[in-house]
């Protein structure tokens, strides 16, 4: 397995894709919703992640492809290649805003993360990983995360959770709120990663997300010290969606000890 020919397939790809998610804000979207109002996907996405399926087909059919959309096979298990694919993280932000998104792939290999990209489409950026050799900020390598301490730190995480849920003590996230340097919500979970992982943010939490939000965010992670678990502390299943947070390992513990407490723990 040539991981190098892969990955240089893989960065080629999704700067195209970009190029083609930038010029369609030239002709109208087509906006619908899934689970919820608030779970949009468009024209766009459903697109982009068929040109991702065609050109990793094209490159090796063999390859299987798990993604948002649902457009490729029914991938149950993670033997041989898989990539996990979501086509655009953040379609609000894509629709309202026209930034703020991103191309999230992770590439696994019999179930071990080998190659991490998130690419911000609307400022060319390009965070990725390769596991075991590094990870690099476009050309920059991404150096190892310095500890901070919880008052130091500036925590991604959704204003919802500090009202009364059915998921985490609110409580105890008022409590977080008032004690850190401050909190940011970005609306698109591998952008919030890719801050994470170069330093820009501590520490991110959701109460759900699936595989293709975190794939390639969880590949850069492991590159850089961050440690990115469920809720739980447990490792994160890539078929099927989970509570997550990834932070700094200087406050990992203390969030999921002190902080972050679901109902059922």
């Amino acid at each position: 397995m040539d991981l190098k020919q892969i990955d240089q397939y893989a960065k080629s790809i999704i700067v195209e894709a970009g190029k083609r998610i930038r010029n369609a804000f030239s002709y109208n979207l087509v906006i619908e919703t899934k689970s919820n109002a608030n779970d949009l996907v468009t024209n766009i996405d459903r697109e982009t992640e068929l040109f991702f399926i065609e050109q990793i087909k094209a490159f090796d059919p063999t390859h299987k492809i798990l993604g948002e959309e649902g457009m490729g096979e029914k991938v149950e298990s993670l033997d041989g290649v898989v990539w996990i694919i979501d086509p655009i993280d953040g379609t609000m932000n894509f629709v309202k805003q026209h930034r703020h998104f991103m191309i999230s792939i992770g590439i696994f290999i019999d179930g071990i993360g080998k190659l991490g990209y998130i690419y911000d489409v609307m400022r060319e950026d390009l965070f990725n990983a390769v596991a075991g050799e590094g990870a690099w900020y476009n050309a920059s390598p991404l150096r190892k995360l310095q500890p901070v301490n919880i008052e130091e730190s500036v925590i991604g995480i959704n204003a919802h959770w500090v009202a009364p849920n059915r998921h985490i003590h609110h409580e105890k996230v008022i409590e977080l709120v008032r004690n850190v340097r401050g909190t940011r919500s970005y609306g698109s979970a591998a952008m919030e990663i890719a801050f994470v992982v170069s330093g820009k943010l501590d520490a991110y939490v959701s109460m759900r997300l699936s595989p293709w939000d975190i794939a390639g965010g969880m590949i850069i992670a492991q590159e850089v010290g961050a440690i990115a678990t469920n809720l739980h502390g447990e490792g994160f299943d890539f078929l099927h969606q989970d509570t997550f947070i990834i932070a700094n390992p200087a406050i990992h513990q203390e969030l999921l000890k002190k902080y972050i407490v679901p109902y059922d723990l």
